[in-house]
């Protein structure tokens, strides 16, 4: 379990006007450290390991403030497809002001000595996300569901970093292409259970 705090909180969400300039970096926390008032050196007991565990906690907020954002809306009359869409397209909108953020993260949790950290994020995401369109499940679909949608996210994310139109239309065509193309593969399955039981 990710360790959660206001005092973490507020200092990601000040960080975040830095990082486009100094990066994911211990200048970048210091800054936002200093903007609030408090004393840089903090960083070192809030972020242990460090500007990476500071990209896994801001992963972790944005999951919390997604959830938020959902929980404020009523999907329960949406179909599971459109209700993940939904949670996908609130997740993007948030996520519209950090975009050189994220692109940063991105690219710091590739390292090679980071990937374990890229994996918990993006597992906590997919299952964030599916927390947030309601599911239930506690069979082995609850694991091939997250996998699905992480992929499914990590392409749509992916495109969406190229995608500067305002409003991102053509990632939500995107999205909606590797959604249908989801469809279309399950399809087969549940027909072929039917005819089993036949």
């Amino acid at each position: 379990m990710i360790e959660r705090s206001e005092e973490r909180d507020s200092a990601l969400r000040a960080t975040l006007a830095h990082v486009p300039t100094l990066g994911w970096t211990r200048a970048a926390l210091a800054a936002g450290l200093a903007d609030l008032g408090r004393d840089s050196l903090e960083q070192d007991w809030l972020f242990p390991r460090g500007p990476v565990e500071a990209i896994e906690a801001w992963c972790d907020l944005a999951d919390r403030e997604m959830e938020a954002a959902v929980a404020a809306e009523d999907l329960s009359a949406l179909r599971t497809p459109a209700r993940i869409r939904r949670v996908i397209v609130i997740r993007l909108e948030q996520a519209a002001a950090h975009k050189e953020a994220i692109r940063l993260a991105l690219g710091h949790q590739a390292l090679p000595w980071n990937v374990p950290s890229a994996m918990r994020t993006v597992a906590r995401t997919a299952d964030a996300m599916w927390a947030a369109a309601g599911d239930t499940s506690a069979d082995f679909s609850w694991y091939t569901r997250r996998a699905t949608l992480a992929g499914v996210y990590g392409a749509t994310l992916a495109f969406w970093l190229q995608d500067n139109e305002e409003g991102f239309p053509r990632t939500l065509a995107f999205l909606d292409r590797r959604l249908a193309g989801l469809a279309k593969l399950q399809r087969p399955k549940a027909g072929a259970g039917a005819k089993r039981a036949a």
